[in-house]
């Protein structure tokens, strides 16, 4: 599995939120590795320099082998909570679309 990482204009990317999100996805998705070809992730600030109360955005797009890609969106107070949210949801979507899948 895959994961690729993308910034907004707004964030301030760096190594350590690189691998804040590499190890949040590769721990989430881990049981689910062998389906995945490849996630990418997209941080961005809705709200610019500009104060917000839920304005940090994380859209998650995985992409499964031989099916259509699922993504999902979170938002939060930080960007650390919008990681965790989205892969939260990530992963629940991904669990019930390879059920149906196996069930067929």
């Amino acid at each position: 599995m895959r994961i690729q990482i993308n910034t907004g204009g707004n964030i301030e990317g760096g190594e350590g939120l690189e691998q804040h999100t590499q190890a949040v996805v590769a721990t989430t998705l881990d049981h689910l590795g062998e389906h995945i070809t490849r996630v990418e992730v997209h941080l961005s600030d809705e709200n610019g320099p500009k104060a917000g109360s839920v304005d940090k955005r994380c859209l998650m797009e995985a992409r499964l082998e031989g099916q259509q890609p699922i993504a999902v969106t979170h938002e939060a107070q930080s960007l650390h909570e919008a990681i965790a949210g989205a892969a939260d949801k990530l992963k629940r979507s991904l669990e019930h679309t390879l059920s149906r899948f196996n069930e067929r």
